[in-house]
């Protein structure tokens, strides 16, 4: 399929399949931000609040090159209102609230009782908007013994298990390169907003979910916490899995490969096409239960026969082969990759300080109602006065609210900048 058969029937005037939802978003670091910008990318209209002089994201190193600006901040706020309000006062959370009577969606990840304490906690917004969907995300979640604690997502990453099993196998224990916890929780969080938003839809009732990035890691580890439950053995294996051999990374003579093979019939190619008459032949190999047992036999062959090729070679034999091998690139080389540019995973935008960055895409794709990139993110306090004539305040109380503090007038300078 070419790309202009896929979005042939695409409604140029929709923002997306959200399309006129309102998300009160009230977050920082990353996991909430994360929710609120798939629901962005889906097409809500999502209002970031901060509180003054801006979320710690905005100073995230590194910084785009060239900008002074966070990549952080760039990529998970983009589609998004910047409204700059202290909701640690009683005016700010009053208009918290306000806001809060029009909002479908209000999203949070602080500590669990921090916005009780400012008065805009699931029972405050519910008194106001009694079928508002809540969602709240933590580390620990709302209730259980370590609920109180703070949660960072490398913390829930050892606590979990999972990276008890990630790292060379005698190695140390080694965290994911990514945010994975707090992408998980966004994912879920945004996921339950939408499954809260249908029950809604038939019930008129709205509801508090409460997510967090350990029960999100957990279940996302493919059942290991059963096995766990139950005493199975659970090594560390680097970059091979349990289930299948080969799958491994091997040298090449200018980098690195990455096969994952499972099927017998893809066992027999790979042997055929090392010119390994032998490993065709050996009744041992033929299942993949043998070639688990002896992948210590299979990881020798195959590095012996990469190393004797580059990794243009051996992805493009092995292509040809019907073979799933991989080079392993950095993100750099992945960003030049044709295939990655034609799926507009790279976006050019204008950044609120009139450079140009190419910004991380949408995952999902929408036949009808497109998604993308529609605007950097913001300024902080970009949008306040905007939302809050919205919201019928008068030029008069605005400026009444500037004067309090209650309302920001923009980021502070950063002490590294």
């Amino acid at each position: 399929m070419e790309r202009q058969d896929f979005f042939k029937n695409t409604d140029k005037n929709s923002t997306g399949p959200l399309q006129g939802l309102l998300v009160l978003e009230a977050t920082t670091t990353w996991s909430g931000p994360m929710a609120g910008c798939i629901l962005a990318d889906l097409g809500a209209d999502v209002i970031k609040v901060e509180l003054p002089p801006g979320d710690v994201t905005r100073f995230a190193p590194p910084l785009l090159p060239d900008t002074q600006l966070s990549f952080a901040h760039q990529t998970v706020n983009r589609n998004k209102r910047s409204l700059a309000l202290d909701l640690r006062t009683t005016q700010g959370a009053q208009v918290f609230l306000k806001l809060a009577t029009r909002a479908d969606v209000v999203i949070e990840n602080f500590l669990p009782g921090t916005l009780e304490s400012w008065g805009i906690g699931f029972s405050d917004v519910e008194a106001v908007r009694p079928d508002c969907i809540y969602l709240s995300i933590s580390g620990w979640g709302q209730y259980g013994e370590l609920s109180d604690r703070p949660g960072y997502d490398p913390a829930t990453q050892a606590v979990s298990g999972w990276m008890s099993l990630n790292g060379e196998p005698e190695g140390v224990a080694v965290k994911a390169p990514t945010f994975l916890a707090d992408d998980l929780a966004g994912l879920h969080g945004a996921v339950s907003v939408l499954a809260a938003l249908r029950h809604r839809e038939v019930s008129g009732e709205g509801q508090h979910i409460d997510v967090a990035l350990l029960d999100s890691l957990l279940f996302q580890s493919n059942g290991f916490l059963t096995l766990g439950a139950m005493n199975a053995p659970l090594p560390r294996m680097g970059s091979e899995v349990p289930v299948a051999a080969p799958c491994n990374t091997y040298r090449c003579t200018n980098g690195d490969v990455f096969i994952a093979l499972i099927l017998d019939s893809h066992w027999t190619a790979l042997a055929n096409l090392m010119g390994r008459e032998d490993l065709v032949e050996d009744e041992g190999l033929a299942s993949n239960r043998g070639r688990v047992a002896r992948r210590d036999d299979i990881n020798q062959a195959l590095s012996a026969w990469f190393a004797e090729h580059t990794v243009e070679e051996s992805v493009r034999l092995a292509a040809e082969s019907g073979v799933a091998v991989s080079p392993v690139n950095t993100f750099a080389d992945a960003a030049r990759m044709p295939h990655v540019i034609e799926r507009e995973m790279l976006q050019e935008i204008e950044l609120e300080d009139g450079s140009v960055a190419p910004i991380v895409g949408p995952a999902a794709k929408f036949s009808r109602t497109q998604t993308k990139v529609r605007s950097a993110a913001a300024k902080l306090g970009a949008h306040t006065n905007e939302i809050l004539s919205e919201l019928g305040y008068s030029p008069q109380e605005i400026e009444s609210f500037q004067q309090q503090k209650v309302i920001g007038e923009g980021p502070l300078q950063h002490a590294d900048s």
